[in-house]
């Protein structure tokens, strides 16, 4: 099959399509034919250099498909199929309990394992989710990891509640625009960010009711013009470094910031004085269970939940489409085609 691979840590250059053996489903497992890939930002950290890749290495976590291969009778070979991200052992105590994300040996699919930069890839059959007809591959690969991350990030850990306002930071980010669809279905007011006039439209498009600039406006001012001096009570942070600051000042008394990512960098600081006098709760989030999957993909199935794509690149072309995602030209998600 052919399939995209780095041999060495670096910038796109390192990406390589090229001819690699086909992958042999073990028992308990599927072979998909991938028909759609989604891009993350995982996909550059591991690129760039991160500990515990096996070189050379496939990345690609959000997956799309149809099986060419099973060895488990539950699931039939020509299914077409999204791939939950998350791989967890089945066997301990926090995935006995439903909390499938806190396992020990947690892993997402194209981490430590092979990926979905691919014609075809491996994967438990516990991770597979059936595809009504009409849903297409692009936006189901679409779907998975942010989406998941999203639902986890305001249901289940911030706990949000109808009638709240949210901050989103970076609506045109893949987590930025499922927060907002997350947000709204469950009756909140949210504020999203953006740092272009055609992002901004395009978070309005998806159920912002206020949109701010970051590049050319002033975040705190603005949460607070539209909140009459109150702030939010939650903000959706997956920024790191550049936004942490702002993000705290957004929030009022009892607010809670929760924050699955630093693309901008891992290190901040903060006013302990704030933290206690205020009552603020942080929150880390990562990933999120199997269920929390299941019962946002029932709605992406229903048409409530709409995953965007941004642009399809072919498989060969991952570089030019990583170099989107790092210039931040995107809105949504970017998807990778193996040519049929």
């Amino acid at each position: 099959m052919k399939a995209i691979r780095f041999h060495a840590h670096g910038e796109v250059d390192v990406l390589r399509y090229e001819e690699v053996p086909d992958p042999e489903p073990q028992p308990g497992e599927v072979l998909v034919r991938v028909r759609g890939c989604a891009l993350n930002h995982l996909d550059l950290f591991q690129r760039r250099g991160i500990p515990g890749i096996t070189l050379p290495h496939v990345p690609g976590s959000d997956i799309a498909g149809e099986i060419v291969r099973s060895t488990v009778p539950s699931v039939d070979e020509g299914q077409r199929v999204m791939l939950q991200p998350g791989l967890s052992c089945g066997r301990c105590r926090a995935c006995l309990s439903g909390n499938d994300n806190l396992c020990s040996s947690y892993d997402i699919l194209g981490y430590r394992s092979e990926g979905g930069y691919a014609e075809l890839v491996t994967a438990p059959a516990g991770n597979v989710i059936p595809l009504p007809d009409g849903v297409g591959f692009r936006e189901a690969a679409a779907f998975p990891l942010t989406f998941l991350t999203a639902w986890h990030m305001l249901i289940a850990r911030a706990m949000l509640r109808a009638g709240e306002t949210v901050l989103v930071l970076a609506a045109g980010s893949g987590v930025g625009q499922a927060a907002i669809q997350v947000a709204c279905l469950h009756g909140a007011r949210v504020i999203a960010t953006a740092g272009s006039e055609v992002k901004l439209a395009r978070a309005r498009e998806l159920g912002a009711h206020e949109v701010i600039n970051h590049y050319t406006q002033d975040i705190v001012e603005e949460v607070r013009r539209l909140t009459d001096r109150r702030g939010v009570d939650v903000v959706c942070e997956h920024v790191g470094e550049a936004t942490w600051a702002a993000a705290l000042k957004c929030l009022q008394r009892g607010g809670r910031l929760v924050t699955c990512g630093a693309t901008t960098g891992p290190h901040v600081s903060i006013d302990l004085r704030h933290l206690f006098m205020k009552e603020l709760s942080f929150l880390g989030s990562h990933m999120g269970t199997k269920g929390e999957l299941l019962r946002a993909a029932a709605l992406f199935f229903e048409g409530r939940l709409r995953p965007v794509v941004d642009q399809v690149f072919p498989l060969e072309a991952a570089a030019e489409a990583q170099k989107r995602l790092e210039r931040k030209e995107h809105f949504g998600k970017i998807v990778l085609e193996p040519t049929p």
